[in-house]
């Protein structure tokens, strides 16, 4: 790990915008950006469609090491297949919180997500960024909204791939998904005392990205 090379580490929630921010800022510095998420997403896509129970951690890991993945112009690419709108679905983002729990498929994906650590710097968003993959990250953000923010944004998401969705059910499945994460017994979703906290609830995406710039360039000036 090329420990000369900035990074900054957003993590939080689901549908928090971790992802937006993080893409944006990315953009404004002209650094790399790795959405951590689409690497589990990707191993969870692989298990499903390899018949692998998601209860066998063995076989999980398994997966997750062999699995040949790439990523082209914003495409996830899986055993030579363009899986980006496959990686994205419902099936999948429901059973990656589970697959992500696994110790086996986080040490799997550990080193794939530190190779990504290259000059001129890096973004990168997850739920232990800051914690385990990038620990020396020159900034941490721990970027949240409340439950009911989070659901809107959610929803809304749903609605614009065309499906159906009712709020009630999305806010459940936000809580039920924020409860794994943070009592995995492995890398738990948490506010750590090193990372800042930017609550999103009354944040545009464009106040949130100037927010986290803000604290890098107080951190590493000009």
């Amino acid at each position: 790990m090329n420990n000369e090379v900035p990074v900054i580490a957003i993590d939080g929630p689901s549908a928090s915008g971790k992802g937006t921010v993080a893409e944006r800022v990315a953009a404004s510095l002209g650094f790399h950006y790795l959405d951590s998420g689409a690497l589990y997403r990707l191993a969870t896509l692989r298990a499903l469609r390899g018949g692998v129970p998601l209860d066998d951690p063995g076989a999980l890991a398994k997966a997750a090491r062999e699995m040949e993945i790439s990523f082209r112009d914003g495409s996830l690419w899986l055993q030579g297949e363009d899986v980006t709108e496959a990686a994205r679905t419902e099936a999948v983002s429901t059973a990656t919180s589970r697959v992500a729990a696994s110790p086996g498929v986080r040490e799997a994906l550990l080193e794939r997500q530190r190779r990504c650590r290259v000059p001129p710097g890096l973004v990168a968003d997850g739920r232990d960024m800051g914690s385990v993959v990038f620990p020396d990250a020159v900034l941490k953000v721990f970027l949240t909204a409340d439950v009911g923010t989070r659901a809107e944004r959610r929803h809304k998401q749903l609605m614009a791939k065309g499906m159906c969705a009712k709020m009630p059910d999305v806010v459940e499945e936000l809580r039920q998904r924020d409860a794994r994460d943070s009592t995995r017994p492995v890398a738990p979703l948490k506010h750590y005392p090193d990372a800042l906290f930017l609550d999103t609830t009354r944040l545009t995406i464009d106040q949130a990205v100037d927010q986290v710039l803000a604290w890098y360039r107080e951190r590493v000036p000009g």
